[in-house]
């Protein structure tokens, strides 16, 4: 018996599933989860003492990778003066000066806990400055777990086949209105249809759950016509997308500003957080400057500044992204060309520090050709993997992220077990 096993038997008597996020828990991949004791670099060591190279990166944030020297030294001169103090703090102010230099369309800022806290208060501000009710998702789009956009959403909800939730309330499904990322004329019908009642359209700019698959030309500037026509606003889900695709994120790689952007993830620096920020005009209906409703307690944590803090301004450094999007071309193509050694079919996409795997061919564009590659190859291939010391999201439905830790030998490293790997897939 593992000490995994011990552990993961310990936490289901008294954690819900065993876990606390349900991707976590290995059901789309089948067997148990590892529990995991400590990050170093591009590694993550289990609590058998195994080590992993690691593609996860706690789901996106540790662009650095694991326990970076300055950001852990950030946290640490934070924690020792105080862990929260439920008052305004310089580190706030600070944090928003830095997201709004990289990302300018964010004139001002709303520091909360959460991505699913961002898309709440994104949705809100957006319908109460519309004065409608309708929202527009796309089709494995996973944006949190507010409950009205539980409906048709990517991430743990699609991994597990449970594209809606119960307890979610008809009335507010009925004001999500769902269109097929990629799919600009999709888009269209349901505005020439719902124009007028339609508050916004929230979109992850690059998806990231339903793995990774980037936009087809003009798609985002078809959705931005299509707002400013019906006056609706524009929402950049950039919680995993925000400083992981590019410096000013999706919206300066793309060349699209938003009305609304939400963040997460890579500006907490592995801590909670999320923000969401927009034109002044915009962010000023929130209270206490506006009528609209917003609190936290834990909203700007100074701990959690520090980290986002010391991980942005290591972002500027000269080369950063072109030696990360590098990185991430080396394992893509390497794996690519490993597959059809083997003659899987096997297509990959990617985007900055984010990539995807799909045992389909290619290309992946729509959620139709996400839902048409192999998950049970998937499955094999993730825990061949695993048992060759590659960390993977134990879902096929996950993007994977590459940080500036990972090195060109663990590139190598990953495609050599990978080759094992295919030569056992390569049969029925």
């Amino acid at each position: 018996m593992t000490a995994s096993h011990r552990a993961f038997m310990r936490a289901r008597s008294v954690i819900a599933g065993g876990v606390n996020s349900p991707v976590r828990a290995f059901k789309g991949v089948g067997g148990e989860p590892i529990f995991m004791q400590r990050g170093e670099g591009a590694y993550l060591f289990d609590v058998d003492g195994r080590r992993y190279i690691d593609y996860v990166g706690a789901w996106g944030p540790l662009i650095l990778g694991h326990a970076d020297a300055d950001v852990t030294r950030a946290v640490a001169d934070a924690a020792a003066r105080g862990l929260a103090f439920g008052a305004p703090t310089e580190g706030e102010t600070e944090l928003a000066l830095e997201v709004r230099a990289l990302m300018p369309g964010l004139e001002r800022l709303r520091f909360v806990s959460s991505g699913t806290e961002a898309t709440m208060t994104a949705l809100r501000l957006a319908r109460a400055v519309t004065g409608r009710d309708k929202v527009v998702k796309f089709e494995g789009g996973y944006h949190g777990h507010p409950d009205s956009l539980l409906v048709k959403a990517g991430s743990g909800a699609l991994t597990l086949g449970v594209p809606t939730s119960p307890g979610v309330p008809a009335a507010l499904a009925a004001h999500t209105l769902v269109a097929r990322f990629n799919d600009a004329d999709s888009v269209g019908a349901l505005f020439a249809q719902h124009g007028n009642d339609i508050a916004a359209v929230i979109v992850e700019p690059v998806a990231g759950n339903m793995n990774c698959v980037p936009p087809v030309a003009g798609f985002h500037e078809r959705l931005r016509a299509l707002c400013d026509q019906y006056g609706a606003l524009l929402i950049f889900d950039e919680v995993m997308t925000g400083f992981r695709v590019a410096a000013g994120g999706a919206q300066a790689l793309f060349g699209i500003r938003p009305d609304l952007t939400t963040l997460g993830k890579i500006i907490g620096g592995g801590l909670p957080v999320g923000a969401v920020g927009g034109p002044a005009a915009l962010m000023d209906q929130l209270l206490p400057d506006g009528p609209v409703f917003q609190a936290g307690t834990n909203s700007g944590n100074p701990v959690a500044m520090a980290a986002g803090l010391a991980t942005l301004k290591k972002l500027k450094a000269p080369g950063f992204y072109e030696t990360l999007s590098q990185r991430v071309a080396a394992l893509t193509v390497g794996l690519s060309e490993a597959a059809a050694r083997h003659g899987v079919a096997f297509t990959t996409n990617a985007v900055g520090g984010m990539f995807g795997l799909f045992f389909a061919e290619g290309p992946v564009r729509y959620y139709d050709d996400v839902m048409r590659a192999d998950a049970d190859r998937f499955r094999r291939f993730f825990h061949g993997l695993l048992g060759l010391g590659v960390y993977l999201a134990p879902s096929a439905y996950e993007a994977g992220f590459v940080s500036a830790a990972h090195t060109p030998a663990d590139i190598s490293a990953t495609v050599a077990a990978a080759e094992q790997v295919f030569s056992r897939l390569s049969g029925p």
